[in-house]
């Protein structure tokens, strides 16, 4: 990086954060960075996508897919162009590209729906300056995806649909642009330091985390984390807390591979270990819920968020409301806070625990899957649930909730990846 073109490139960069700042000091209001302006576009490129370019766009998406592909054509165009971006992704790139597959998949299905979009992608530009990403990056990302794309279409690539995807492209992140902006007031990322460690069973481990500064969330959020053993990897892990006075986060992981985020947290850290943390996300919040009784089911490593929703309950808990929580697992050991439930059911009268495991029952449990129990006991329609968990598990669930008459906007949880990410 000390050669003359990193250095134009490191240059080119402040001037880039210099002008945006500027922007937000002489024009109060709404981001001057949305739109065009986001990546120095002329308004002539054209508005976000509308009906036409949705009708052209999937029309011709064979040319493109499958979407891996696309991808590692993607990123071998910009590393041959500009080698000194290789420094900001993690060594191994398939997290990398699967997470992108996403992406495109979740642009080109949302097509027709683009304020959800543009929240989501707002959120994600938030969240995207952890990793160092700059506005000066996405034209270097546009430029290797138009070759990309030429590449992977071959002759049957037109004119009309590479400017329909780059309007597309374009709006994502102009969206993704203002969320940054946005966001310049605070960190892109927290240090933290591993004040605790405690190894629940072998591939599964509660670590509290002390930060520096304090770290804003809400109860049902997670935060992304980064070990310095995997640099520039952040992997997504629910807080199991409520905040607190000392800065001391809690989060659940379990070991799901060798190599990974999770084995580095789970086998090969400890106490005095330095993190980094990323900004809080989700909405599996308690907001407007009013005096409703509370539905609340958690799957393995799911019960983390759970955790935070009931220690927020038990500070600020007004009325008769009731709360029934429904823990799924395979077999009784691997309830691995079940000595906390225990005391905390006790503590709190209007919280009930039903564990419910897939191989045999005792008392007090039911067996079985979680869906299959939350039909046997009872009428939620009245409630409001949060799930959290493996996403076969949520999925389900959610799925079952309406089945037996709870409204789709009363069933709350985080969006389901096709492979759990956060655990990962």
């Amino acid at each position: 990086m000390n050669t003359p073109r990193g250095n134009d490139y490191y240059a080119l960069l402040a001037r880039h954060d210099a002008m945006r700042l500027r922007r937000q000091l002489l024009a109060p209001g709404p981001s001057p960075s949305s739109g065009a302006a986001a990546t120095g576009r002329s308004p002539a490129d054209g508005p976000g996508t509308d009906e036409t370019d949705r009708q052209l766009i999937l029309g011709r998406l064979h040319l493109v897919t499958p979407f891996d592909e696309l991808i590692t054509h993607l990123y071998d165009v910009m590393f041959r162009r500009w080698p000194y971006l290789r420094s900001l992704f993690p060594e191994s790139m398939a997290f990398q590209q699967e997470h992108l597959a996403r992406m495109f998949q979740y642009l080109t299905d949302h097509l027709d729906r683009p304020d959800e979009v543009t929240d989501t992608f707002t959120r994600l530009g938030r969240d995207h300056r952890k990793l160092g990403v700059r506005p000066v990056h996405y034209e270097a990302f546009e430029a290797s995806l138009r070759e990309a794309l030429r590449r992977q279409a071959g002759r049957q690539w037109t004119v009309e649909l590479e400017r329909a995807w780059l309007r597309m492209l374009r709006s994502a992140v102009a969206a993704m642009v203002a969320g940054a902006d946005a966001a310049l007031t605070e960190p892109p990322y927290w240090h933290a330091v591993v004040v605790g460690h405690e190894l629940r069973r072998p591939d599964l481990a509660v670590l509290r985390v002390r930060t520096h500064e304090p770290y804003p969330y809400r109860p049902g959020q997670y935060g992304a984390l980064e070990s310095p053993l995997l640099p520039h990897a952040w992997r997504q892990y629910s807080l199991a807390c409520a905040p607190r006075p000392d800065n001391v986060l809690e989060f659940h992981v379990r070991r799901t591979g060798t190599g990974g985020v999770s084995e580095a947290l789970v086998s090969r850290t400890g106490v005095g270990d330095a993190l980094r943390l990323g900004p809080a996300a989700g909405t599996m919040t308690l907001d407007d819920e009013g005096d409703h009784d509370l539905l609340l089911v958690a799957g393995g490593t799911g019960l983390a968020p759970v955790k935070a929703l009931l220690e927020e309950l038990a500070v600020r808990r007004t009325g008769q409301r009731t709360v029934h929580l429904f823990l799924g697992s395979r077999h009784g050991a691997d309830l691995y806070d079940a000595e906390w439930l225990t005391a905390m059911e006790r503590r709190r009268p209007w919280l009930r625990v039903v564990p419910v495991l897939d191989e045999g029952s005792g008392p007090g449990t039911g067996s079985g899957t979680v869906a299959d129990a939350l039909a046997r006991h009872g009428d939620w329609t009245d409630h409001r649930a949060f799930v959290s968990g493996p996403p076969g598990m949520v999925r389900a669930t959610a799925r079952r909730l309406r089945e037996l008459g709870v409204p789709a906007g009363h069933i709350h949880h985080d969006p389901v990846p096709d492979a759990d990410e956060r655990s990962r």
